[in-house]
């Protein structure tokens, strides 16, 4: 046997072993050797291994070297385009993955189902539905567009443009028989990362109606946890809960986040750190999100407790994690604590505060009344944009609780300032102005607000009754259905057993004679009667709850504004009226109410 035959033997032998070692490598010291060896054996050139050095390149990161690679290959194939465009997207590099399957249309060579796919992928990650549209568009001209690959990429391509009609349409055009799990997973995910977790939910009901037995899998189960946690629904919630139970995935630590977030939206803290405490070995995730909750519940010295175990164990936070001890120092008026954890942050964990930190800081602050350190500390952070706007707006709130309006018209001045987003900031100037007396400066913010057309969006509270939310808007009780008069006959004589017990405001903003009374000539009424009108929301969903939920159970009642203090005040004396406990979440926190007080201790 010849040399020449003895070394064609010995690269035949070593070239599947290089291969697979290609395969499995990621990192650049050994890929480098591998193909060094590759090259010594003369067998680097040939397509099938150029394509294996470049997918190894583009794992470890190294998109100038696999670019380099690529240029000097002789004959390239459509896994060569898409091992580079794979590359790319891995490497953070989207537009220039993108900008591949436009040479790649002419260099000549036709894309497949994987490039597209991962052209797909790279839109979604610059959430680009323009671009989008382009790969779209050009997969349909391929004939790939109705591959379950290709359209589970573009549907989760249009999600994260925000395109929910587009990726749902990409959907439905899909082959029922081509519908996978995971395909099936990103239209939820879509739903509930799209904050339409009633859209999210109706579609796990056809999954499960006409998904021809698909097991669901922690993908799929935790988006439907999420969307529960966003919509509130209970119910629903604790049945997924049992799927994830029945299926095994209760140590999947992404649903176990789910479930811990879940439950704590839905106002059952209890549950949530049952879950939590099941979790073998908590990375930072789970901890988070369980300290998170536990602030919003107001639980300050709790969420300090469970970050000491955090650190203790040595899980290193994040800036999300800081910013949820925060929240928790905010709401239990721990604010030295919290001053303290902002000064530290960059020292004890290498983590420099943001707009977010400084937000919560000030807002911490300004609920405890220390409005000077507040636009001190306002003033130090120097956030720009949206970010400013929360901030000035957190403290205008803050200045109109503690009567300061001298210092809450500085701050309406800085959110007037903005063009966007800005109603309900400017709503708290008007109340602040008309909470001093002064009608004509509360008035000119409203005129102000009509002339720049910004328009305060409508708050409404919901209530879960038997798996059926009923949404109720301040003043239209109609949602209770045939049980509306008895909601509102139920709020007036609250409200005469409030003010046995020395409340002064008024469930209602206006009562009306009634009709009947008004035939009678009978206008002689006792102070206080007749029928009520402009009830806020969550007093509405509350009467139907004490209508309707049996005694010895909570009333949950969710809000998608902040409760205000004449409705606070109202749930806590009812609730030592009726002897019942109430939980109501709105937009910033949980408020328990129980015996005529609540777990926020006003820090709300």
């Amino acid at each position: 046997m010849t040399a020449t035959s003895n070394a064609a033997a010995g690269a035949a032998t070593l070239m599947p072993l290089l291969i697979h070692l290609l395969r499995g490598a990621s990192d650049l010291a050994s890929v480098s050797a591998t193909h060094a060896k590759l090259l010594k054996l003369g067998a680097a050139s040939s397509v099938a291994s150029s394509n294996h050095l470049l997918a190894a390149y583009g794992r470890c990161g190294c998109t100038a070297l696999a670019r380099h690679l690529f240029d000097g290959m002789r004959d390239r194939n459509v896994v060569s385009w898409t091992a580079l465009m794979s590359g790319y997207a891995s490497a953070g590099r989207p537009r220039a993955a993108v900008a591949l399957l436009r040479a790649m249309a002419r260099s000549g060579v036709p894309p497949n189902a994987f490039t597209f796919s991962t052209a797909a992928s790279s839109c979604a990650r610059l959430a680009d539905a323009g671009l989008g549209r382009q790969v779209h568009a050009r997969a349909e001209v391929a004939g790939y567009a109705c591959d379950s690959v290709v359209s589970t990429a573009l549907v989760d391509m249009y999600g994260k443009a925000g395109r929910v009609g587009d990726a749902r349409a990409v959907f439905d055009a899909m082959p029922v028989t081509a519908r996978n799990a995971v395909s099936w997973a990103s239209m939820l995910s879509v739903y509930a990362q799209n904050a339409l977790g009633h859209d999210a939910i109706q579609l796990f009901a056809e999954l499960r109606t006409n998904g021809e037995d698909m097991a669901p899998n922690h993908f799929m189960l935790s988006s439907v946890v999420n969307a529960c946690a966003g919509v509130g629904r209970l119910g629903i919630g604790k049945c997924i809960h049992g799927m994830v139970l029945h299926h095994g995935h209760e140590d999947n630590d992404v649903v176990a986040v789910a479930l811990v977030d879940m439950y704590s939206k839905c106002g059952i803290y209890e549950y949530s750190k049952k879950v939590f405490d099941r979790i073998n070995q908590p990375s930072v995730i789970p901890y988070t999100s369980i300290i998170v909750a536990t602030a919003k519940y107001g639980l300050g010295r709790c969420a300090l407790a469970l970050f000491s175990d955090m650190v203790g164990r040595g899980v290193q936070p994040n800036s999300v994690t800081l910013l949820g001890v925060l929240h928790a120092c905010s709401h239990s008026g721990l604010v030295d604590t919290g001053l303290q954890l902002l000064r530290s942050m960059r020292s004890e964990y290498g983590i420099d505060p943001c707009a977010s930190h400084y937000t919560c800081a000030v807002d911490m602050l300004g609920r405890a009344g220390q409005l000077e350190a507040a636009f001190e500390l306002a003033d130090e952070a120097q956030v720009n944009g949206n970010d400013a706007l929360m901030l000035w707006s957190s403290l205008l709130s803050a200045c109109r609780n503690h009567k300061r309006l001298d210092l809450a018209t500085m701050a309406g001045q800085k959110v007037s300032e903005f063009t966007q987003d800005v109603a309900g900031a400017l709503v708290v100037m008007s109340n602040a102005y008309a909470s001093a007396g002064q009608a004509d400066d509360a008035a000119a913010v409203w005129s102000n607000m009509r002339r720049r057309g910004i328009r305060k969006d409508p708050g409404c509270s919901w209530i879960e009754i038997k798996d059926i939310s009923y949404v109720f808007y301040a003043g239209v009780v109609s949602p209770a259905g045939s049980r509306a008069g008895e909601v509102m006959l139920l709020l007036d004589e609250l409200e005469g057993k409030m003010r046995e017990k020395g409340y002064k405001g008024r469930i209602g903003s206006a009562r009306v004679l009634d009709a009947d009374e008004e035939e009678d000539g009978n206008h002689h009424h006792q102070e206080g009667r007749g029928v009520m009108v402009g009830v806020h929301s969550e007093l509405l969903a509350l009467g139907l709850g004490l209508l309707v939920i049996p005694k010895g159970m909570a009333i949950r009642v969710m809000k998608n504004l902040r409760m205000c203090r004449d409705c606070h005040e109202a749930f806590k004396v009812i609730s030592a009226i009726v002897d019942r406990e109430f939980v109501v979440r709105d937009l910033n926190r949980f408020h328990h109410f129980r015996m005529g007080s609540c777990s926020c201790n006003d820090y709300w």
